[in-house]
């Protein structure tokens, strides 16, 4: 069983300028997520997929692959993620000339998860035989209860509605918000799928919010740096 693990981080972030890169709690933030790649023990290689020198360099260091420069146009704050996946699981088959069974993406902007958080998505993912799977968190907010919507007029309504009225927001639908932290294909789902990460047979590992905090926002980096100071607290 090869699995390839990829981690894209391009350099031009405007929400928290070279985030990717920046110091938080001693680190480059791109290197917590790649030593939990190397902890979790499950990879062929571990491959960077990024625009930047600088990222290159500070990944390689902390024992990333990165064989390729990204193009441009997959650069770009227009790009999607899933189309920058699929390119460096293509560029990865081809480099290394194998075929890998699953690919497991990890953001960097997510370095709260846990290790086994990877470790037991995968076994999920396996065990349910789906094919593909993302992580989430139970959403803080409902769209049945206290998400709402504003239209061309003004009117204010409920963006989910249902047959009967929703008084405590515990009493609505389970939802849940996606935490850009771990996503898994199987080989030919990933080559073959071009747009979207909801697929008939998709898979949701649930994680606490405490570890789903993904980096967006100078206050984002604010709140998962005093995590990271607890956590390491309490060790």
């Amino acid at each position: 069983m090869k699995i390839l693990c990829t981690i894209c981080a391009r350099g031009g972030s405007k929400g928290v300028k070279n985030k990717n890169i920046r110091v938080i709690n001693s680190k480059p933030l791109i290197a917590y997520t790649i030593e939990q790649a190397k902890e979790s023990k499950l990879f062929e290689h571990i491959v960077v997929s990024t625009d930047s020198d600088a990222i290159a360099d500070i990944s390689k260091q902390y024992g990333a692959e990165v064989f390729f420069k990204r193009d441009a146009k997959m650069a770009s704050d227009t790009a999607g993620k899933l189309e920058v996946i699929r390119d460096a699981f293509i560029r990865s088959e081809e480099y290394y000339n194998e075929k890998f069974d699953y690919l497991i993406d990890l953001d960097a902007t997510a370095p709260l998860r846990d290790v086994q958080d990877i470790i037991n998505s995968f076994e999920q993912f396996l065990d349910a035989d789906n094919d593909n799977l993302i992580t989430a968190m139970p959403s803080r907010r409902s769209p049945y209860f206290n998400l709402i919507e504003q239209d061309k007029d003004g009117k204010i309504f409920v963006s989910k509605s249902l047959n009967e009225t929703i008084l405590r927001r515990q009493d609505s639908p389970k939802t849940y918000d996606m935490n850009a932290s771990i996503y898994i294909w199987k080989r030919d789902t990933i080559r073959n799928n071009y747009s979207t990460v909801f697929l008939e047979n998709t898979g949701l590992y649930i994680m606490p919010e405490e570890r789903s905090i993904d980096i967006d926002s100078e206050l984002d980096f604010k709140f998962v740096e005093f995590i990271m100071r607890e956590n390491d607290a309490k060790r």
